[in-house]
């Protein structure tokens, strides 16, 4: 399992992380970037390399980082193979204690490890991370319900599923990118739960930050879960197609009371005008997709 790293800066750019040896600066992969002189460490490399620092500012308005902890860390880390890229000064150890692996922070989601940011704020390998466990695999067809793609045929490391409904499946790197407006409108974009969501996708490696959003990043959080828009029926009836629906009436799109996830016009499901509720195939039953609930 070979991960494809950027390579390390050369003494002419921006010094490199002592610990993962990369120059890079992404706040969403590293956190922010520490460093006295011209030694550098990323937040994220520290914690998950069990280094503690102190949120004290050097003379120059850097946060000072304990260098002595580094340089140890580096000398063991020297010793160790990534699991993943292969190469050495791999920092982070698989937190089971019979395992020996380690791995460098950016290679962490190449090698489908998992760092948990929370707690002890524990890493595991490939082997031994966390998994979901749901009860079925999605069906043939199921699609990302955040980005519409295919997520496959069965539940893995990039295909999630929400453990509430268990109907909203999605790609990890889709969900780990709506997480990243904050914890405090985290939520499954198929059935909105928001406690058990946000507990099993920090469990699993989901990075979801302490912090409210930005305006902006609420508004295109707000977006991501608008209501789904668009007819899901086998056999769409609607005349300019299944995107089209009108406020009321025959081509009114109604949504699943359960996942959320699909809709259907009236017409297409043969739901009279006084249908006020309507679950798909997988929430009502393969092959029904007509329990309704009358006004």
């Amino acid at each position: 399992m070979m991960s494809n790293r950027k390579r390390k800066a050369s003494s002419l750019e921006e010094p490199a992380c002592m610990l993962c040896g990369q120059a890079d600066n992404d706040p969403n992969i590293f956190g922010r970037t520490f460093g006295q002189g011209w030694i550098r460490a990323h937040e994220f490399c520290l914690i998950f390399a069990n280094i503690f620092y102190a949120e004290t500012l050097s003379r120059d308005g850097t946060v000072g980082i304990p260098l002595d902890d580094i340089t140890r860390k580096v000398k063991q880390a020297n010793q160790k193979q990534c699991c993943v890229c292969g190469e050495r000064g791999a920092a982070i150890n698989c937190a089971e204690s019979s395992c020996g692996r380690s791995f460098h922070l950016p290679c962490a989601k190449d090698g489908q490890c998992v760092t948990q940011f929370f707690g002890q704020h524990r890493s595991f390998c490939f082997e031994h991370c966390p998994r979901q466990t749901a009860v079925t695999a999605p069906s043939k067809g199921t699609t990302c319900v955040i980005c519409l793609g295919p997520v496959g045929d069965s539940l893995s490391y990039h295909t999630l599923v929400c453990p509430a409904c268990k109907h909203a499946w999605f790609h990890r790197g889709c969900i780990q990118q709506q997480a990243l407006t904050g914890n405090s409108c985290f939520r499954c974009p198929g059935c909105r739960d928001s406690l058990l969501f946000l507990v099993e996708m920090s469990i699993i490696g989901i990075q979801i930050p302490d912090r409210k959003p930005e305006q902006e990043d609420n508004d295109a959080y707000a977006s991501l879960l608008q209501r789904h828009r668009r007819c899901n029926a086998i056999r769409c009836r609607h005349p300019e197609g299944r995107d089209q629906a009108d406020i009321r009436g025959p081509w009114q799109l109604i949504v699943c009371s359960s996942c959320a996830a699909e809709g259907t016009h009236r017409e297409c499901s043969y739901l009279s005008n006084t249908t006020a509720t309507w679950e798909c195939d997988s929430c009502a039953g393969l092959g029904t997709g007509k329990r309704q609930s009358a006004v």
